[in-house]
């Protein structure tokens, strides 16, 4: 790697960010440019100063993981995604690597490895832990018949996802259409379009469905 390569942490637990830095600053080839504790905050500092790779949590407050990924890819696609998570099941890693991200370190993952894999990403490959390789080869072997039936949740929107959080998360209207810089109106439309693609019909209904994707941790 020619020159400092420019890192962001996305984390929302104060004590891993800082020392994930502090590890991260003790390699002379990296440099961590900005610290965010939630997705929205990373979406905007990303614009500001755009790093060479995310270190990213999939579980953030206000904006999630995913939903961070895909805007993320839409506009600094140039910045590389390693996710690093807790979560070893084979819907996030998919759900991640689907959105565009560039890698996926478990936490419990050892100093080397992390390095490996933040250097394999700016080389632009594609790094999986050990623990998760298996279980993606496993997920795309079960989905591979393009003649498979999509479910209703493959059939939810990136929006109709982003508001399922949301709402999951206790939210009400007015808030998400603050957060996602749309008009109260639009909010209650796509509202009402994912209650009746989901045949939802309450907020606790939405709510469970969103934790019982992972969208919202309970």
């Amino acid at each position: 790697m020619e020159g400092k390569k420019r890192i962001c942490i996305a984390e929302d637990h104060t004590i891993l960010r800082e020392g994930l830095r502090v590890l991260l600053s003790q390699d002379a080839e990296l440099e961590v440019v900005c610290e965010v504790h939630d997705g929205l905050e990373l979406i905007q500092r990303c614009r500001e100063n755009i790093p060479d790779l995310i270190l990213l949590d999939l579980s953030m407050p206000r904006l999630g993981g995913l939903e961070a990924i895909h805007e993320i890819k839409k506009r600094v696609p140039q910045s590389k995604i390693l996710v690093l998570t807790v979560h070893d099941v084979e819907e996030y890693i998919l759900a991640a690597l689907r959105s565009g991200a560039d890698g996926y370190v478990l936490k419990d993952a050892t100093h080397a490895e992390l390095r490996v894999a933040i250097r394999s990403v700016l080389m632009g490959k594609t790094y999986l832990s050990p623990g998760v390789s298996g279980k993606v080869v496993k997920g795309y072997l079960q989905t591979k018949s393009a003649e498979e039936p999509r479910s209703t949740w493959d059939s939810l929107t990136h929006r109709e996802r982003e508001l399922l959080k949301f709402i999951g998360e206790g939210h009400k209207n007015k808030e998400i259409a603050q957060y996602l810089h749309l008009s109260v109106k639009t909010v209650e439309t796509h509202r009402a379009n994912l209650m009746k693609k989901l045949n939802l019909h309450s907020a606790a209904a939405l709510t469970v469905y969103a934790v019982e994707k992972g969208l919202v941790l309970r």
